[in-house]
């Protein structure tokens, strides 16, 4: 492995600790600061500021790692970062909060920036094995991270922002004297239409093979948001779990997710197709889910975490899939387009799952996973039908190259 892509995964891997850190903590933080235990709709109208400035900002940042480099958007992307967990650390009242969130979805473009990086440096044929090295970094980072933070937390509820704030601090300052930039930048001026959030998605409109990839983006992405907003509540609420707890949980989906993304991607892929192992993936989360709905055991939790690191399996081969629709010097752009709809999703998503939890906390917290197998079932037809004129166009695509 060459040291662009060490350097890489690493910048991933901190930067999921940092995140990781704050997870089973950004609760009772937001409980400190309002003094009310019910924070759920709060939770999803911070997510959904974050997710809105993403939206907003991700096209220009993608087009601007396409004109100036990935380096100096990943550097911003990082500082960004770092001022955002300083403010959560300090912040007294909860409107300088919703700033600091705002600071960092304005700027954040990491995991956009990384992938194509990775696109920039990786042949066609190792962009899966690659693309499930990428989730498993990010998978070890959610080892140490919540566990790390619940600690942490469980001493003072602001400790686990501020070291985020050092490890991003760090992230940075490697990306910044380490890191080469991946690709010769071209210093095209930006016109003003690159800081319409809306273009990115007409050009996608505009190419109709896009559209499959990018809803099934748009719907994973929107499923993705329910743990982040949910999970500790839920931990909490059905097991009275305190942040080490809701740490070693989320420590032990790491593990598990990191594992499945080294080792089986690739084999999946071959064995199923790309769209299979989608589906397969999909499959498995629906499983894990139902018995979560049910389970009022904590120790099922755990044992069940295997078959929940399934669920991901799907998604290096949906990321390669992704990024052979269009040519290389339109990979950051791509990327933006499907930063805009994964922001779009995310601005949507938690103020609906936010909103299903604080219907649902006081009599059955776990019936918020059932509303995710809700539309986990809803996307299986957009996964088989809408996927399907991507592989035969790659079919015919190999066989011409064949002939």
């Amino acid at each position: 492995m060459n040291k662009s892509l060490i350097v890489i995964f690493t910048t991933i891997c901190l930067d999921a600790v940092g995140i990781g850190l704050i997870i089973p903590i950004l609760p009772r933080l937001l409980e400190d600061v309002v003094h009310d235990s019910h924070v759920a709709l709060w939770m999803g109208i911070m997510t959904a500021l974050y997710a809105v400035m993403q939206f907003i900002f991700a096209p220009v940042l993608g087009a601007l790692s396409d004109t100036h480099g990935r380096r100096p958007v990943l550097l911003v992307s990082l500082a960004g970062a770092a001022v955002n967990y300083l403010i959560l650390a300090l912040s007294p009242q909860l409107w300088i909060l919703f700033i600091g969130r705002a600071i960092a979805g304005l700027t954040s473009a990491n995991m956009s920036v990384a992938t194509a990086y990775i696109t920039d440096i990786t042949p066609p044929d190792q962009r899966a094995r690659r693309f499930g090295l990428f989730n498993a970094m990010f998978g070890i980072g959610f080892i140490i991270g919540p566990v790390l933070g619940g600690v942490l937390g469980d001493l003072w509820v602001r400790l686990p922002f501020l070291v985020a704030a050092v490890l991003t601090g760090v992230n940075l300052l490697m990306a910044l004297f380490v890191l080469p930039e991946s690709r010769t930048p071209t210093h095209q001026r930006l016109h003003l239409a690159a800081f319409n959030p809306l273009k990115p998605l007409r050009w996608a409109f505009s190419m109709k093979k896009l559209l499959p990839i990018v809803a099934v983006f748009f719907i994973l992405s929107g499923i993705g948001e329910v743990y982040g907003i949910c999970w500790a509540l839920w931990g909490n609420d059905t097991f009275q779990w305190n942040g080490m707890w809701i740490g070693l949980s989320l420590c032990a989906f790491g593990l598990c997710q990191s594992l499945v993304q080294i080792f089986l991607p690739g084999p999946a892929a071959r064995l199923f197709g790309e769209r299979g192992a989608v589906l397969v993936g999909v499959a498995c989360s629906c499983v894990a889910l139902t018995i979560l709905a049910f389970t009022q055991q904590s120790w099922i939790v755990f044992a069940i975490m295997p078959l929940f690191a399934l669920g991901g399996i799907g998604t290096p081969a949906l990321q390669a899939l992704a990024t052979r629709q269009v040519e290389v010097n339109r990979q950051g752009q791509f990327q933006g387009v499907l930063g805009s709809a994964i922001s779009l999703a995310s601005i949507i998503a938690p103020l609906g799952f936010s909103a299903i939890y604080f219907m649902v906390q006081q009599s059955w917290p776990g019936a918020i996973w059932l509303s995710v197998v809700a539309i986990y079932v809803l996307a299986v037809p957009l996964i088989i039908f809408g996927t399907r004129k991507h592989d035969q166009a790659t079919e015919l695509a190999q066989q011409k190259e064949n002939s």
